[in-house]
């Protein structure tokens, strides 16, 4: 399973969302996207990344951008955990991990020596034609937010 990439074609998904809503990744050609893959609702990492997206939500709004994110909790776990925290991203909930298969981000991953399938915490830039025009693999969460807003400025132009 390849990871999609810097200059890849972000393959096109339909699904749910917090507040039963749905989000189709090709009805938003013509503006950038930023996709955040994150591993569980309400886990530190996840919940400060979200919290961070949600903080500078305005100022991708203001470059056209919409921000997302995905992990394989469902809707309602997504609403609880928007409700909790405040959040004003798109929560998109992949039960079956079929589209973070195809974005390769469903991966084996291992701690304590066990290993175990779950999601690598990525961000990709979808620029207005649907490529990425910005992929960051194995994100930690400290200043991250603040980097893909400086990549979608740029982008912006």
């Amino acid at each position: 399973m390849t990871k999609v990439s810097t200059g890849d074609t972000a393959p096109d998904f339909s699904l749910p969302t917090d507040g039963s809503g749905s989000f189709t990744l090709s009805e938003h050609k013509g503006n950038p996207v930023i996709l955040f893959f994150y591993p569980k609702d309400d886990t530190p990492g996840c919940t400060k990344e979200a919290i961070g997206f949600s903080e500078k939500l305005a100022d991708f709004e203001a470059l056209g951008a919409k921000v997302v994110g995905m992990s394989p909790d469902p809707v309602k776990k997504h609403d609880k955990f928007r409700d909790k925290h405040n959040l004003t991203t798109i929560l998109l909930s992949d039960e079956e991990k079929t589209t973070l298969e195809a974005y390769g981000v469903w991966v084996e991953k291992s701690m304590y020596g066990k290993t175990y399938m779950g999601v690598e915490r990525t961000t990709l830039l979808i620029d207005a034609d649907g490529k990425v025009a910005n992929a960051w693999h194995k994100v930690k969460v400290p200043g991250h937010v603040e980097e893909v807003l400086a990549a979608t400025k740029e982008l912006a132009g």
